[in-house]
C-alpha cells in the first residue's frame, strides 16, 4: 500500500478506522472470520503466548478466571485453552463445509472441536461484550464459562457480573480498548479480590493514559512494552492508512517502518501492583 503521506486532491478524506460494525453481533463468528480475515487480523494471535504466560503465573486457586474484556464470540478463550490458532480458525470459519452448515450445525461442530483440543493447562474465562449474539454463541460451544452481554459505559452492572468479579485475577484486551473508559473497569476493580492484572493490546492510533491513569487509582502500575508492537491487520483503504499515519503521529509516536508500511498496530500494556514489576520483568512475559 503507498505511503499515506502521498498527496491527491481527489483522495476521499477518512477520520476514523472503517468499521465492521455489522460482523461482532452475528448468530456465529463466520462473517467475523471472513471479513478481518480478509485483511489479515491477527491480534489475538499475538496475545496467546503472553496471555498463557500470565494466566499461568495469576491463577492458582479454585474459582480464579480470567475476564475477557470486548469479548466478541471467545477467540482469546479459544486460542488461550485450546490448540488450536487463528489462522487456523479463519480456514476452519470460512471453509465450504462450514460456510454451508446452519448456525446450531455449527455450534454443534464447534463444540466437539473445542472439547477435542482442550488443553491440560485451560483456565476458566469470563466474557464481557455489548454483543448479546456474539456471547450467546461463546458460552454455546463452551468456549466461556461464563458471559455477560453488558455495557458498563451506559449502565450499572448486574449483580451476577459484579459476583463473577470475586475471582477475576487477570482482565485481558485485544480490541475495543479505545471505548472502553474507567466506568467499565471501576465495578470490577471494586468487586474483586487481590488486584487483578490489565493487559491490554491497544492500537496505536489512540492514547491509553486515561485508562491507565484510572487503574493507578487502584494501585495498578502500567508498564507498556518497548520491545516490539504488533500488526493488527492491513488498512482497507489509502484514506484509512492516512487516518492511521496522522492519529499515530498526533499521539506523539513514530509511524514510519509500521503504519506507513501499510498495518495497524498495537502495544501492549500491562497493569499491575508494582511489587510484581520486579518479580515478573514485563520483557520476560513478552520476550520467550
Amino acid at each position: 500500500m503507498a505511503d499515506a503521506r502521498g498527496e491527491g486532491a481527489e483522495a476521499p478524506v477518512q477520520r476514523t478506522m472503517t468499521p465492521f460494525d455489522d460482523i461482532y453481533d452475528r448468530a456465529d463468528p463466520r462473517a467475523f472470520f471472513r471479513e478481518l480475515g480478509a485483511f489479515g487480523y491477527r491480534t489475538p494471535q499475538h496475545a496467546q503466548p503472553v496471555f498463557r504466560r500470565l494466566a499461568a503465573l495469576r491463577l492458582s486457586g479454585t474459582g480464579d478466571a480470567v475476564l475477557d474484556l470486548c469479548c466478541s464470540y471467545g477467540i482469546n478463550a479459544a486460542l488461550l485453552n485450546h490448540d488450536v490458532t487463528l489462522e487456523g480458525l479463519r480456514a476452519r470459519y470460512t471453509a465450504p463445509r462450514t460456510v454451508a452448515m446452519t448456525t446450531q450445525e455449527l455450534i454443534e461442530h464447534d463444540r466437539a472441536f473445542f472439547r477435542a483440543r482442550r488443553r491440560r493447562d485451560a483456565v476458566p474465562v469470563i466474557g464481557l461484550d455489548i454483543a448479546p449474539h456474539a456471547i450467546a454463541y461463546a458460552r454455546a460451544v463452551g468456549l466461556l464459562d461464563d458471559g455477560f452481554a453488558e455495557n458498563l459505559e451506559t449502565s450499572p452492572p448486574s449483580p451476577a457480573l459484579l459476583d463473577a468479579a470475586r475471582n477475576v485475577r487477570l482482565i485481558t484486551i485485544t480490541g475495543g480498548a479505545s471505548f472502553l473508559s474507567g466506568a467499565t473497569f471501576q465495578p470490577i476493580l471494586d468487586n474483586a479480590g487481590p488486584p487483578p492484572w490489565v493487559a491490554a493490546f491497544v492500537l496505536r492510533t489512540g492514547s491509553y493514559a486515561p485508562i491507565a491513569e484510572h487503574l493507578a487509582r487502584h494501585g495498578l502500575t502500567t508498564e507498556k512494552y518497548a520491545g516490539a508492537t504488533f500488526i493488527q491487520r492491513r488498512f482497507t483503504s489509502a484514506a484509512e492508512q492516512r487516518y492511521a499515519v496522522d492519529a499515530v503521529t498526533a499521539t506523539g509516536e513514530d509511524p514510519d517502518g509500521k503504519e506507513t508500511a501499510g498495518h495497524f498496530h498495537t502495544a501492549l500494556h500491562l497493569s499491575r501492583p508494582r511489587a510484581d514489576i520486579d518479580t515478573h520483568p514485563l520483557g520476560d512475559l513478552v520476550a520467550q
